[in-house]
């Protein structure tokens, strides 16, 4: 097969995806925006299977903000152990928690700048969120997105922000909130960081 051009490259990834991954469960294990939020928040540097064995000990305790503040940040450290930067998330769950009372009646909040101003939400986090809880198009990147977008020369972005700009250009808007889930499913079955084999692996083969 001849080397596609960028525009031959971003159909035929579309069209691959789509094909590969036509429903697109969220990864997390949630309840509501609230859930979502906390699991999101605890998949930093952590997978998400092991956030879904960690995050049913914890929302059986607390899975509202007002339970949630109930608990000691030693407590809720306690439950989440497992994920990593435990005194960090413990803190930030509680902190972001008390906001969300005090300045939300108890809500997540439906907006860019107010998920990011929450103690530990990043953009990454905050996009998650609007996208699989509320429907609004984004499209978080989270660092296998930016290997995948890069390997298959969608982007060189020097960054996940650049990446994110880039794919956003790419793809219409109707398709970032299921193609952001695509990407990390493709990711996990077919595109590892390490043991990747071109041959064996349905994007990069055609593209790369």
């Amino acid at each position: 097969m001849g080397k596609m051009n960028k525009k031959e490259r971003v159909a035929f990834v579309a069209e691959t995806l789509e094909r590969l991954y036509p429903e697109t469960p969220v990864p997390l294990d949630h309840t509501d925006p609230y859930t979502l939020l906390i699991a999101v928040l605890l998949s930093a540097q952590c997978t998400d299977e092991r956030v879904n064995k960690i995050t049913p000990h914890l929302f059986e305790r607390a899975n509202t903000p007002q339970q949630m503040v109930l608990l000691s940040i030693d407590e809720i450290r306690e439950i989440i152990k497992p994920c990593g930067l435990s005194p960090f998330k413990s803190k930030a769950i509680h902190g972001l928690s008390e906001i969300l009372i005090e300045k939300y009646e108890g809500e997540v909040p439906q907006s860019f700048e107010a998920l990011e101003a929450l103690p530990g939400v990043g953009h990454k986090t905050a996009s998650v969120v609007m996208s699989q809880a509320f429907g609004v198009p984004a499209f978080p990147v989270d660092t296998h997105i930016h290997r995948l977008a890069t390997r298959w020369k969608l982007t060189n972005g020097k960054n996940v922000e650049q990446t994110e700009k880039d794919l956003k250009r790419l793809f219409p808007k109707e398709t970032w909130n299921k193609l952001h889930l695509q990407i990390i499913f493709f990711g996990r079955e077919y595109c590892p960081a390490r043991g990747h084999k071109i041959e064996d692996c349905l994007i990069c083969r055609e593209v790369v």
